[in-house]
C-alpha cells in the first residue's frame, strides 16, 4: 500500500529547501571578510593581467 502525502506540507517543505539552498549560496557569496574578498579580487586581477600578457598583437604578431 502507498503512503499518504499531504500535498500542502510537501509543497511547504520543498519551498523551505529552495530558500535554504538560495540562502546558503548568498551566505557563501557575501559572507566573507573584507580581507578574503580583497585577496580573491587581487588574485583574479593578477590572473587577468598574466593572461593579457600572453595575448598576440592585432596582426597576429607577438607585439
Amino acid at each position: 500500500m502507498t503512503t499518504i502525502v499531504n500535498l500542502r506540507q510537501a509543497r511547504k517543505q520543498r519551498d523551505r529547501q529552495a530558500k535554504r539552498t538560495a540562502g546558503d549560496a548568498s551566505a557563501a557569496k557575501h559572507g566573507e571578510t573584507k580581507a578574503l574578498r580583497l585577496l580573491r579580487e587581487a588574485e583574479a586581477d593578477l590572473a587577468n593581467h598574466r593572461l593579457d600578457g600572453h595575448r598576440a598583437g592585432p596582426d597576429g604578431s607577438d607585439d
